[in-house]
């Protein structure tokens, strides 16, 4: 798909499946209230659980995370781009749908080379939750997206990464892993 096609997709409120690191996931424009809820639907999730976010760049990030220290900031990027994934405390530009209702946002660079090239070419960060209905295993192939969600989804095609789990999960501010 075009750059500028999937790009009006994704600001009309589309749902994209995508290959990362251990699975495919589910993705949208993260400013884009009707494009959150159209995902909350399709996975069957609680809005109360948020979503994280994933960019190719700190930078994409930032609009979406409070200022952090310089301890903080290198903290994080130590780990990046790679699958840790930080909660942190989010700005006034996050939705609710996409916080949960929270103060903090869970975000990460990706090192999948399909999902980093999809936030840079579209110049945006991207919402990330596992491509699978709520309780179910998340879609290791495009096929399985296409079984699982149809035509209410676009399709990237593209091979997931080799972690066998999802991202180490690790909230920032106590240092606890949430999920190893």
């Amino acid at each position: 798909m075009q750059r500028t096609g999937l790009a009006a997709y994704l600001k009309s409120g589309g749902v994209i499946a995508y290959p990362t690191e251990s699975c495919y996931g589910l993705g949208c424009d993260p400013r884009n209230p009707r494009a959150l809820k159209h995902l909350i639907r399709l996975k069957g999730r609680s809005a109360a659980k948020g979503l994280l976010l994933i960019a190719d760049r700190f930078k994409r990030l930032q609009p979406f995370i409070r200022p952090l220290s310089a301890t903080d900031r290198a903290r994080i990027q130590r780990t990046w781009p790679g699958p840790v994934t930080w909660v942190v405390p989010a700005s006034s530009a996050c939705l609710p749908l996409l916080t949960g209702g929270r103060a903090t946002i869970a975000v990460r660079v990706t090192a999948h080379p399909v999902a980093a090239q999809l936030c840079r070419s579209l110049g945006m960060a991207l919402v990330y939750t596992s491509a699978n209905k709520s309780g179910k295993k998340p879609a290791k192939t495009a096929a399985e997206c296409r079984r699982i969600f149809g035509a209410r989804v676009r399709v990237i095609a593209g091979r997931i990464g080799q972690r066998r789990h999802p991202s180490t999960l690790i909230d920032l501010a106590t240092g606890t892993i949430l999920r190893p």
